[in-house]
């Protein structure tokens, strides 16, 4: 099924994770349908393609200096929820359909996974990201999450990432000095929309597909600078993020009101408007603005694939929800259950939100003038 041999996939390790002698094993984790959330084609084939990888990196293990292993778990219905209490070591058989398929008495707890492997691959179906960036920085392994890969992005896997860092890095260091980001939406049929994303009292992160250091987990694919909003924690400091969020879901605009970096009702009408007023009465911690987010493949030719992995990674994207694990506030017991927790991006990109425009987005500092980054949906950064 893949279209990366042996050799590639070793030479891919390498240059993510750059191993040394102490990286004795590495593991790959891979969630499974059951019978409250069935299975579709394109989970299916992501769990064959994890399990070719590992199988050809397995027969490599020399040649690669560690182990490699399998282990599957109940999915846990939504990105970035916690994780199960554990996962069962596969021998690189046919895979099971479903997780009610398992032995509970062979659940491994993730505990020892974490502590007996310092490299993981999680190929899965709903994003590990931040429950994994947690763990790493507990039991020091560095971690690669891959929520809805398909083999329509392994060309990403190649791209030239030293130039990629390069940017990323450019885009940590301006949102690191930023105080604010302005931001100007033209909605088709509904006229000018505009955002205020305080970014005080925030560190950024550079997400360049690379994670050498022990701790560390991110997206692969990668290339982003990203950062949360300031959400108000500070004393007397409340958050200064406000406007309206327009964001399309199937051909409607959903228009949310902002106040203090909270969505916290909806000016628009519509089915998919009603939905999502509902969710943020329900759940308010939904409508946490968790992420400001500055991708840079588009530039490289990447198209969108209709998967959040690479295609948040093309442009400009801003999230709802969990941020405890990017250095926010927000984290599970914000939420009313475990399956309620959630961090989900809007990705503004003319291919993804045809009907939502970027006119316009400004970073503004304390110590210099306002700074131009985006004018009509394209960056207007000079890279050299």
């Amino acid at each position: 099924m893949t279209g990366l041999s042996s050799q590639e996939l070793v030479a891919l390790v390498r240059r993510v994770f750059r191993p040394g002698p102490e990286d004795r094993a590495l593991a790959f984790l891979v969630d499974l349908p059951d019978a409250a959330l069935g299975d579709n084609t394109a989970w299916k084939e992501r769990r064959e393609l994890a399990l070719e990888w590992a199988a050809s990196l397995a027969q490599r293990r020399v040649e690669l200096g560690m182990a490699v292993h399998l282990y599957l778990y109940r999915n846990v219905r939504r990105n970035n929820a916690d994780l199960p209490a554990g996962a069962w070591a596969h021998r690189f058989g046919p895979l099971p359909e479903t997780a009610d398929a398992l032995d509970a008495g062979r659940l491994e707890p993730f505990d020892s996974v974490f502590s007996t492997h310092s490299i993981l691959l999680a190929p899965t179906e709903f994003s590990a990201t931040a429950p994994l960036k947690v763990a790493a920085r507990k039991f020091l392994f560095r971690a690669a999450t891959m929520p809805g890969f398909s083999a329509a992005m392994e060309p990403a896997l190649a791209l030239d990432y030293e130039e990629i860092n390069r940017r990323v890095d450019r885009f940590k260091g301006l949102l690191d000095r930023a105080t604010r980001a302005e931001i100007e939406f033209t909605v088709a049929g509904s006229g000018v929309e505009r955002l205020v994303l305080d970014l005080r009292h925030r560190t950024a992160h550079a997400s360049g597909g690379v994670f050498p250091q022990p701790g560390t987990a991110g997206n692969l694919p990668s290339g982003e600078a990203y950062i949360v909003p300031y959400e108000g924690e500070v004393q007397d400091t409340p958050s200064l993020t406000e406007g309206v969020l327009p964001v399309q879901l199937g051909d409607e605009v959903v228009r949310y009101a902002v106040r203090s970096n909270r969505a916290v009702h909806v000016l628009s009408h519509g089915p998919r408007s009603d939905s999502e007023a509902a969710l943020l009465a329900s759940e308010p911690a939904y409508g946490n603005l968790a992420e400001l987010g500055l991708g840079v493949l588009d530039a490289f030719g990447v198209k969108p694939v209709g998967e959040l992995l690479l295609d948040e990674k093309l442009g400009l994207h801003i999230a709802f929800g969990r941020s405890e694990h990017f250095g926010g506030q927000v984290g599970p017991s914000a939420f009313s259950s475990p399956d309620a927790v959630v961090h989900i991006d809007r990705v503004y990109l003319p291919s993804v939100q045809p009907k939502v425009s970027v006119t316009r987005m400004d970073l503004l500092f304390d110590d210099a003038p306002a700074l131009p980054l985006i004018r009509n949906d394209a960056y207007c950064v000079k890279w050299e």
